[in-house]
């Protein structure tokens, strides 16, 4: 896992959506692991999701790295100054019509917990070696009624299945910094 690669690349901006989010792809390097929140089962939207810590833009937020820090804070309990970001993924579009941005950063080695009980259900730590087990990747073709037909992708690693737009920036990160690249068929 080379995450230098994240800062050597450009990274395609998506701005013609109107609603912008960020969200933080927390790496323990030492662990070779990834941090996730599994979101709550009440939520109106993404209810039970997997997904990276992160959130829509407040009109507080610098920028869209200060709302992925921000937002991994509320969720996660992450100290904003303990994070090294290495720099950003692709923006993708989610069919909620919300340019989401990614960033990856080196977070501290410590047990994260959920501190918006609201939002957050529980974190979960998923290990690079399983998600780049061919074993535990799917995917499917569905039709979306704006979007035509579109490729979805799963990780399936212990309980823990991530897939959507979380799936998305995972493919993006894994094809950065490491040699995996989506099975084609």
């Amino acid at each position: 896992m080379d995450l230098g690669r994240v800062g050597d690349r450009e990274a395609t901006t998506v701005d013609d959506t109107a609603r912008a989010a960020s969200v933080l792809v927390p790496v323990l390097v030492d662990r070779e692991a990834l941090i996730v929140i599994r979101r709550a089962d009440h939520l109106d939207d993404h209810a039970g999701e997997v997904s990276f810590p992160g959130g829509k833009r407040e009109p507080e937020d610098a920028d869209r790295e200060a709302t992925a820090l921000r937002e991994a804070h509320e969720e996660i309990g992450l100290d904003p100054h303990t994070a090294s970001v290495y720099g950003r993924l692709d923006d993708i579009r989610t069919v909620t019509d919300y340019s989401v941005r990614p960033f990856v950063a080196r977070v501290p080695d410590r047990e994260y917990v959920p501190c918006d009980h609201e939002e957050v259900a529980s974190v979960e730590r998923v290990s690079i070696d399983a998600v780049t087990d061919r074993t535990n990747y799917e995917s499917e073709t569905r039709e979306h009624p704006e979007y035509g037909e579109i490729e979805v992708h799963y990780f399936h690693v212990g309980s823990v299945t991530v897939w959507g737009a979380t799936a998305r920036i995972l493919i993006d990160f894994l094809e950065t910094v490491t040699d995996w690249r989506v099975p084609r068929s």
